[in-house]
């Protein structure tokens, strides 16, 4: 896959209209917009409407780009609010959960006992991937979970953890802290495990 070029090159050839280059970062990015804009509305078809939505915007304000971040960031922001405001029509973003509180029931650890602070019993293992991991229905289980999620929280895990951004990339696109940034993931991660536990646990004793 050919690199892209470093963010001035890559207005440059934008504005100029250049096909080459807009093809290059339409290839390169729009899969991950696509995850990212599943997160916010209801079907797969939706998430393709907000991208081609998005690459619009991107061409018809690439002349105004200030620069103020890196052109990848002004493209997810475009991204993120046009998702937002379908997901929104759709009436399918709706958090059941908020970024306060434990990410762990805290009866599942000890407080006098033996061993303050540890499990009262371990969580159970999950199956390999060889015993259907990644069986459609654990997908669909994924993607319901993500919908649950507060929006910073679904954000900063489709990025970080499908998308393999940096912790330094999320906080300029969000405005957030580094110590805010892995507050987020961390209460996303533990939330996610938790709806997967719950699904092996049944499938287990099923």
């Amino acid at each position: 896959m050919d690199e892209l070029p470093v963010d001035g090159d890559l207005i440059r050839r934008l504005r100029d209209r250049d096909e080459s280059a807009f093809t290059l970062v339409l290839d390169r990015w729009s899969p991950g917009l696509r995850r990212l804009a599943r997160t916010f509305v209801s079907t797969d078809e939706s998430a393709a409407e907000v991208v081609q939505e998005t690459w619009l915007a991107v061409i018809e304000g690439i002349d105004r780009f200030e620069g103020r971040s890196s052109l990848r960031t002004w493209v997810y922001r475009i991204l993120t609010n046009t998702a937002k405001r379908r997901g929104s029509r759709e009436r399918r973003v709706v958090p059941i959960s908020s970024d306060d509180g434990p990410t762990v029931d805290p009866s599942r650890f000890q407080e006098d006992g033996p061993f303050p602070g540890h499990w009262w019993e371990f969580p159970p293992a999950w199956p390999t991937p060889e015993q259907g991991v990644l069986r459609h229905e654990v997908q669909e289980l994924l993607t319901q979970t993500l919908m649950q999620l507060p929006e910073r929280q679904r954000v900063v895990l489709a990025l970080r953890d499908a998308d393999g951004w940096s912790s330094e990339e999320v906080c300029e696109l969000l405005g957030v802290t580094a110590a805010n940034q892995r507050v987020l993931l961390h209460r996303a991660r533990a939330f996610v495990r938790g709806k997967l536990e719950q699904y092996y646990t049944q499938e287990a004793t099923s």
